[in-house]
């Protein structure tokens, strides 16, 4: 695979992806929903995380008013791993972390994610310390009316229909996205398919990213298998990981 070029010391976070994958590494990374996050148990949730984890992501749909720099900031005092935001809008932003997924919604054609939000944060990004990373975000039909469907008004793209999925993805590389993330939903009954990750694999040139509905052991090494860069899961890793 082709991968873009990077100049390592101002997109350390990215570099540090493409390396990885360069060498043969698959990436994982947990997701923390600010508003569920139980500041009190910092220390016990970052010693319950998988061994493998390389990002933490910080972001939900809905999240209080500066609840998102609190968290960030409880995880900088007990962690050194990279803490990359996931923001559901423009008021989720903060300095305080790492990096940024720029998101993109590019599935459900809403402007207001596609772009709007996007021009709503560039006065709080022109000037920031974030690494920010431009992300195709693509939301696959996962059985269930996931709130990110229910924020952004939009539907997702069903299982069945792989080339909307692909050509989707191709949009996005070609419209100059440095990651596609796709995406079940948080407590997606049906993960994304291994199908669809083969056949964005086989299509794109940068890297993938695979979350939603990946609840044990088996599903994470079954997106990997399918072509999956990285894999991103929510609290479910808590639970028993050879389920």
């Amino acid at each position: 695979m082709l991968l873009p070029m990077i100049n390592p010391s101002s997109h350390p976070i990215y570099s540090s992806i493409l390396q990885s994958i360069q060498n043969g590494n698959r990436l994982f990374s947990i997701l923390i929903d600010p508003d569920k996050f139980n500041l009190s148990q910092t220390q016990g949730f970052l010693d319950r995380m998988p061994s493998d984890t390389d990002f933490i992501l910080v972001g939900g749909s809905q999240v209080k008013h500066q609840q998102t720099e609190v968290v960030v900031k409880q995880l900088k005092s007990f962690t050194r791993l990279p803490i990359i935001l996931f923001p559901g809008d423009v008021n989720q932003l903060t300095d305080s972390a790492d990096g940024l997924l720029f998101l993109s919604l590019l599935s459900g054609q809403n402007p207001e994610y596609l772009i709007n939000q996007q021009v709503k944060s560039i006065s709080k990004l022109k000037n920031s310390t974030l690494e920010i990373i431009p992300t195709g975000y693509i939301l696959i039909d996962g059985g269930k009316t996931t709130s990110v469907l229910e924020i952004s008004q939009t539907k997702a793209i069903p299982q069945n229909q792989i080339s909307t999925v692909v050509h989707t993805a191709l949009a996005g590389q070609f419209s100059g996205k440095l990651l596609i993330y796709l995406e079940a939903g948080s407590g997606a009954k049906t993960p994304v398919s291994a199908e669809i990750i083969s056949e964005v694999k086989k299509a794109i040139t940068i890297p993938l990213i695979v979350g939603g509905g990946i609840k044990n052991d088996f599903q994470k090494q079954s997106a990997y298998e399918a072509g999956a860069d990285m894999v991103v899961m929510g609290n479910s890793f808590e639970l028993n990981s050879s389920s």
